[in-house]
């Protein structure tokens, strides 16, 4: 039997490696109350706290569907770590922003993760781990930028 084409067995690896660091992941963030699809929230707020967003264009970003996404920003909302405001252009719709308390939870996740994933790259030069993100950043960029081709 011959080996599927390279491009399959990175991204299988790639999924393969998500799987492994999501069951870790949801592991290490049960004791702070903060399941994983919560922090995958509170991660893409964090990248730019000020921004306000929607529950619809979240969805989009993130690729999920807008009922489940409106159902994990309602929990967030409820722990206080985002917070609704009215849409001045939309009556419709509100509009989510982080709060300081938001922060802080996404903070004290990161801290909790980060030994472990240290610890995966502990033999790793910075050099290699700057050369994998940057691969893989191509990577990203090139799927995001291809998200909505027919």
């Amino acid at each position: 039997m011959t080996e599927p084409p390279l491009p399959f067995r990175i991204i299988n690896w790639i999924a393969i490696i998500d799987q492994l660091t999501t069951t870790e992941g949801n592991r290490l963030l049960k004791p702070l109350g903060l399941p994983l699809p919560l922090f995958v929230l509170l991660n893409h707020f964090s990248r730019r706290p000020e921004e306000a967003r929607t529950v619809t264009g979240i969805a989009r970003a993130l690729q999920q569907p807008q009922p489940g996404v409106t159902k994990n920003v309602q929990k967030l909302v409820a722990k206080g770590w985002l917070r609704e405001r009215v849409h001045a252009g939309d009556g419709r719709s509100k509009l989510l922003v982080l709060t300081p308390a938001g922060l802080a939870k996404h903070r004290a996740a990161v801290a909790v993760l980060t030994p472990g994933l240290a610890r995966a790259f502990g033999d790793w030069s910075e050099k290699d781990q700057q050369v994998l993100f940057a691969l893989l950043d191509r990577l990203k960029l090139w799927f995001d930028a291809d998200r909505d081709r027919p």
